[in-house]
């Protein structure tokens, strides 16, 4: 089960199969897509993807791997389509993850966890191997040796490891998970979306090797935000030393 609510400019998706501790089968990892195409037709600046119980998602549901029906991994798409997701994200992680809901939560661009949750790519101990996509996923954010960690030893990764080692920007206690992620996302709704948007598509250039076409695209956007009433709207708040309102226009 999949549910999505909205207040002011933030969305949120949240992961609601805590009796299967939110493992994802193919009509979820649908649903899911379809709640991220909605977010995107609508005014959001910010999206929180969340959980209930205590695991934000264990990856692809168990009976879908006995049967071998993951051999082409729907999370592929998913977490595709997360990464290259036009608004920033938050994975506010209220539990442990596991399996494909690791390269899930990575392909946020933001991650708060809490305090006792672990995390563990167990793909080397079902006789898995990986799609290529998500270790370079992880690769590309984490680094080498933490890929090799990750799915050549299986390891289980601890809270402060994942502090450590990058895979969250912020631990927090379980009851304190809420206010920091909403604090958060009000933070990036209340900044330029032209702007914010436009930049997150050039950080993500960067980090898969930007080509001209990028380059390109990129001095685009650049030339669209100075030409913006956003730009005015914000060096006029500046000198009025007030909060700026943004139109995204």
């Amino acid at each position: 089960m999949i549910r999505s609510t909205r207040e002011g400019h933030v969305a949120t998706i949240t992961l609601a199969d805590p009796d299967r501790h939110n493992a994802l089968d193919h009509a979820a990892i649908n649903a899911l897509i379809e709640h991220l195409d909605d977010v995107t037709q609508s005014d959001g600046r910010c999206l929180v993807l969340t959980g209930e119980g205590r695991t934000f998602c264990a990856g692809a549901r168990l009976d879908q791997l006995t049967s071998g029906t993951l051999a082409e991994n729907p999370f592929a798409p998913l977490c595709e389509r997360l990464e290259t997701f036009p608004l920033p994200t938050i994975a506010a992680l209220q539990g442990s993850v596991f399996g494909a809901g690791v390269e899930m939560a990575l392909a946020c661009d933001f991650r708060i966890g809490v305090e006792g949750m672990k995390a563990a790519v167990p793909a080397a101990e079902f006789g898995i191997h990986y799609t290529q996509a998500g270790i370079t996923r992880v690769v590309s954010k984490l680094g080498p040796q933490v890929a090799r960690q990750v799915f050549l030893m299986a390891e289980r990764f601890e809270a402060e490891e994942l502090l450590a080692v990058g895979y969250l920007d912020d631990l927090v206690a379980p009851g304190s998970l809420e206010q920091k992620s909403a604090v958060l996302a009000q933070r990036l709704a209340a900044l330029s979306p032209l702007a914010v948007q436009g930049m997150k598509a050039s950080i993500l250039a960067a980090t898969r090797g930007a080509t001209p076409a990028d380059i390109s695209a990129a001095e685009a956007r650049i030339r669209a935000c100075f030409d913006s009433t956003d730009h005015r709207e914000g060096m006029a708040a500046r000198a009025e030393k007030r909060a700026p309102a943004f139109k995204a226009r």
